[in-house]
């Protein structure tokens, strides 16, 4: 038997050893757990480069030049890149998330969103409608067109290059809407009524007249030798013969192939397809049911809270009669498209400087506002965010000037938040400036964050009086109401039987929303299946956080850290970004 003082040394020594093996455990544990952190960092970049090499719109958006001028979309193309995308998808499901920072986790839950999405796009065979009631790959093709400049030799070679592979790619577009046409895959027709006008710009023989034409796009014009002009003019009137063939396509043979029905249930694989893409734009596993449910609860809501307004007022009539009312008083529309942008311009102004009252980090990125195209106006939603194309260029809050005695100005608060600031421009161009995140966080959307986002911003101005009087505070609940009002519509039409006029009269009879607007707005949901769920189920995600962490939080509630908590990691599925509250409400629980 050992004697105590002999003892005590061994376990001396036995403690040392332990301490040494736990000291090496710990740190081949560090060494691996660091290796994977970098091979997912490099797995990142690689998906990334692949990206930019498939897709020259990606490519363009980062001021690089792209590989191709258009996206090749052979079926050679398509199944190679699906390929890709599954190994791609394989290879991140071998990382271990545990093993990841949270800033790292955030990255893979992005690059696993995005990279199903492609396949799930594939899979749906969404090449074969590459078209909306709002836009499609023809119009796509001039917005790349009008974001192009030229200044070097190099840049008019590329131009060139772009005008030269427009003929084969509408023809290959042509070719996918015909074998969509043999299986009922098509558009309704309801959505394509008087579509063609949004081809017939580019189908100009008169080549110096035509959208194409580049000088207009030039800072250099001693570059265009003769022998470059042309080949410019030859150019161009090809790409306007490839139009006029899609124009007569379209009118002859799409449009009277469309389909009555409007539900995109009834293409094929519908079902699975309006369920997938209510996953994708919601980022929930809610059913179509439970949305149509939280639409009417919603809706009853809201009402009351217009109704409130409509008493306050003293006005004699029910809310039908006070739409009508708001609907037909020239007051309360611009006479001129000035008016209206400078009344938009106004109002973002006066929200720039409330911008520090709710936000301690703001983006850099200026913005314009502009009216929306001549060329689409017609069929074009009330306003968009348009984000830079490059990095020397503003992003443009697009105001629809078409139609004036349609755009009520007193919906412009509502609008400019939602699409300005501190809404998309805001959002979208702090995601792009945060540039210690990986390229997939800073360039991937989001619909149920963005426009889940844009509506909240819409709220906030109620916070900092942006609403000035009643009746922009009922322009902004119309507003509410009609993004409450797509969670009924959007799956009403999709799953539960109802016609285009039975959404379209729910619309009018619960929204301030001229009948134009409401006719447009149903349509985008006719020909974009779910998108339009994301607004309300993002806003209510958004409003239960901040609640949950007000009543966390108390005394120590924050609503500018809030904010930039919310922003923090650019654009997230839902899922993600209460994980991200949870850990910012920990965080500040215990703070002085």
């Amino acid at each position: 038997m050992l004697n105590p003082q002999r003892q005590s040394i061994y376990r001396i020594k036995l403690d040392r050893i332990l301490v040494i093996l736990c000291s090496a455990f710990v740190l081949l544990h560090s060494t691996k757990t660091q290796a994977e952190n970098k091979n997912f960092e490099l797995l990142l970049d690689d998906i990334w480069q692949y990206e930019l090499a498939q897709f020259p719109s990606i490519a363009r958006s980062e001021n690089l030049r792209p590989s191709r001028p258009l996206i090749d979309i052979s079926m050679s193309a398509i199944a190679a890149r699906q390929a890709k995308f599954t190994e791609y998808l394989h290879r991140l499901d071998k990382i271990n998330a545990d093993d990841l920072n949270a800033s790292e986790k955030i990255s893979l839950f992005m690059q696993r969103y995005r990279l199903q999405n492609y396949l799930d796009e594939i899979k749906f065979k969404a090449y074969r409608v590459p078209l909306t009631s709002e836009y499609g790959f023809h119009s796509s093709l001039a917005s790349t067109v009008s974001n192009f400049r030229i200044s070097t030799q190099k840049d008019l070679e590329d131009y060139l290059a772009l005008l030269d592979a427009i003929p084969a790619y509408i023809a290959q577009n042509i070719d996918y809407m015909r074998k969509g046409m043999a299986v009922g895959h098509v558009q309704p027709a309801s959505v394509l009524i008087d579509y063609e006008d949004t081809i017939s710009p580019y189908t100009n023989k008169e080549i110096k007249e035509h959208p194409f034409f580049i000088y207009k796009n030039t800072t250099n014009e001693a570059i265009f030798s003769t022998e470059k002009e042309t080949s410019l003019q030859a150019s161009i009137a090809k790409v306007a013969n490839a139009y006029q063939d899609f124009y007569t396509f379209f009118v002859n043979e799409y449009r009277p192939a469309a389909k009555r029905n409007i539900a995109a249930t009834t293409w094929p694989s519908g079902e699975d397809f309006y369920n997938n893409r209510i996953r994708y734009y919601t980022t929930t596993d809610m059913s179509a049911e439970d949305i149509h449910s939280v639409g009417l609860t919603e809706v009853a809501r809201i009402r009351k809270e217009m109704q409130s307004i409509i008493d306050a007022l003293d006005f004699d009539g029910d809310i039908a009669d006070f739409i009508h009312f708001l609907r037909n008083d020239p007051r309360f529309y611009a006479k001129t498209p000035k008016e209206l942008i400078v009344t938009a311009s106004y109002i973002a102004k006066q929200m720039d400087a409330k911008l520090p009252q709710l936000f301690y980090k703001m983006p850099r990125t200026p913005y314009g506002v502009a009216p929306v195209p001549d060329n689409i106006a017609p069929k074009y939603t009330t306003g968009r965010y348009i984000s830079p194309r490059r990095n020397d260029q503003p992003g443009y809050y697009w105001v629809n000037t078409y139609a004036l005695d349609k755009r009520p100005k007193y919906a412009l608060p509502a609008l400019t938040l939602h699409e300005a600031v501190p809404g998309h421009h805001f959002q979208i161009s702090l995601a792009t400036e945060m540039n210690s995140l990986p390229k997939v966080r800073r360039s991937t959307y989001i619909s149920a964050f963005g426009e889940g986002w844009g509506l909240y911003a819409e709220f906030l101005g109620l916070e900092v009086g942006i609403y000035e009087d009643p009746y922009d505070n009922f322009g902004r609940l119309s507003y509410e109401m009609w993004r409450a009002c797509r969670l009924v519509v959007d799956t009403g039409m999709h799953v539960f039987g109802w016609s285009r006029e039975k959404a379209i009269n729910y619309m009018l009879k619960n929204t301030a929303l001229s009948e134009h607007n409401v006719r447009t707005e149903i349509d985008r949901y006719i020909s974009w299946p779910a998108q339009a769920l994301s607004y309300k189920i993002g806003e209510i995600k958004i409003k239960a956080l901040r609640a949950k962490a007000e009543n966390a939080l108390g005394e120590k509630f924050d609503l500018r850290a809030f904010h930039d908590a919310i922003l923090a990691n650019g654009s997230v599925p839902l899922f993600v970004l209460e994980t991200h509250i949870d850990q910012f409400i920990e965080k500040h629980r215990f703070t002085e």
